[in-house]
């Protein structure tokens, strides 16, 4: 069965009104338009920024709010996979968070993850914590990603080693470097052999020129320009698993790199966690070296991301 998702990338800017109704009408109309799409991403706070310069106080809503409910019901209204963007998440803890949702075509939020990485010292929101992952029945498992989380390696590479074959990468970049994220995408692509969708926000909110990277780090689609497009594209899963089987270009498996008889390789710079405590180059030498290099000693905290791993592929050792 093939395993195909029609996929639309909506490069739209930032909702004007938050608790408007704008942008459920503008789903019903891009649905009736292109009726054959079953997945519609969203870029990152398309609900909450189009005046940035409000207080996220302001715009904080508790996950069990009547708004996302909304979304929800929207979603089973449509019979669509929806992902409306992020949204300032107000936390059980007081905190805001950066959180991205998923709603199923049953109307199930199925999906929340809180920003890793906040562009500081811009974006005040507090990181979080979890890596997260979905599965879409009779497609795959998606992961999710939230603009800067993109910057870090660690990020998209843990998505794939839960199983993630598509990443969804949600941004909202309207600073310069928009030319360096296309690299960005592109290398992650490539390394982690995953389909990215990066998802821009249309001026002026952002700038724009998303793309949708495939497995083998080919630029299937994209928005040469700032303005609001639909950017619809087939998404095949079945990519990343030919990727990861035959290799890069017919060449490369890095999933296979590894033998079972092979001596494990220290990450003393881990130790079974991102620790802000040794992570940032300020950090004093002799901090540095203070890190165990018998990594018998170094602490894993495995626990710190709950992670099932009964979809990760097995690539055969041949």
């Amino acid at each position: 069965m093939s395993r195909t998702l029609s996929l639309a990338m909506v490069q739209y800017p930032a909702e004007a009104r938050p608790d408007s109704s704008d942008f459920a009408d503008r789903m019903r109309s891009f649905a009736a338009r292109y009726p054959q799409v079953r997945m519609w991403v969203f870029p990152e706070l398309h609900l909450d920024s189009a005046e940035p310069w409000r207080n996220p106080e302001e715009l904080a809503h508790p996950l069990d709010d009547a708004r996302f409910a909304a979304l929800g019901e929207l979603a089973r209204e449509l019979g669509v996979w929806l992902v409306p963007g992020s949204v300032y998440e107000r936390g059980g803890d007081g905190r805001i968070y950066n959180t991205s949702l998923v709603y199923s075509p049953d109307g199930e939020r199925v999906s929340t993850y809180r920003k890793i990485f906040p562009w500081r010292p811009a974006e005040a929101s507090t990181p979080g914590s979890a890596f997260e992952v979905f599965d879409m029945p009779g497609y795959g498992r998606v992961g999710m990603s939230i603009c800067y989380d993109v910057w870090y390696p660690e990020h998209t590479r843990h998505l794939a080693w839960m199983g993630a074959e598509l990443v969804l990468n949600l941004v909202q970049t309207g600073t310069s470097d928009r030319e360096q994220e296309h690299t960005i995408v592109r290398g992650n692509a490539i390394m982690n052999q995953v389909w990215i969708a990066s998802v821009n926000s249309a001026a002026p909110t952002g700038r724009g020129r998303s793309l949708l990277v495939d497995p083998q780090g080919v630029v299937r689609a994209a928005c040469p320009e700032s303005g609001p497009e639909v950017l619809t594209a087939l998404v095949n899963f079945d990519d990343a698993a030919a990727a990861r089987q035959f290799g890069t270009a017919a060449v490369s498996r890095p999933w296979s790199q590894f033998r079972n008889d092979d001596a494990p390789i220290p990450l003393p710079l881990y130790g079974g966690r991102i620790d802000p405590a040794v992570w940032n180059y300020e950090v004093p030498a002799a901090a540095a070296l203070s890190v165990p290099s018998d990594t018998s000693a170094i602490p894993v905290v495995a626990a710190l991301v709950p992670v099932d791993t009964s979809a990760i592929p097995v690539i055969p050792s041949s």
